[in-house]
């Protein structure tokens, strides 16, 4: 499948937004996002972006005072999953204008759309900035 979920955190380990692309219960959701959160927090700027937990390979990428967590399978490309996160922070960037936090708690459903536009059923399918925020740009001039 490739893209199992994607979390962003802030750095007291607080979820901001979460996306599965696989079937977890609430439980499980809550236990895994702890058990990684904490994994990859605890880790200095020195060491490298990828770490493994369990079945996932989780690629992280910290852009001021959020991190962007997502897992993957074994086999799937990390440089190529540090381009995803890149691509999403930068496409949001556009949309928000240098995006923050704040920026994703008042406007989860935007954030949420995005993602949606970019990853479906686990696999990227939309790259260009422009295809994926013209919808949101419609909904914005009909609102």
């Amino acid at each position: 499948m490739g893209i199992r979920f994607i979390l962003m955190v802030n750095k007291q380990g607080q979820t901001r937004l979460a996306q599965y692309y696989e079937w977890l219960t609430l439980e499980e959701r809550r236990a895994l996002e702890g058990e990684i959160v904490r994994k990859c927090l605890a880790r200095t700027e020195q060491q490298c972006s990828f770490v493994e937990h369990r079945n996932y390979k989780i690629v992280y990428r910290r852009y001021a005072s959020l991190f962007f967590l997502v897992g993957v399978d074994n086999d799937e490309n990390e440089l190529a999953i540090l381009e995803f996160i890149h691509l999403l922070v930068e496409t949001m960037d556009r949309h928000f204008g240098n995006v923050c936090e704040l920026d994703i708690m008042f406007h989860l459903e935007k954030a949420h759309f995005m993602l949606e536009e970019m990853v479906m059923n686990g696999c990227i399918v939309e790259t260009s900035k422009s295809n994926i925020l013209s919808p949101i740009q419609l909904m914005d001039k009909t609102s």
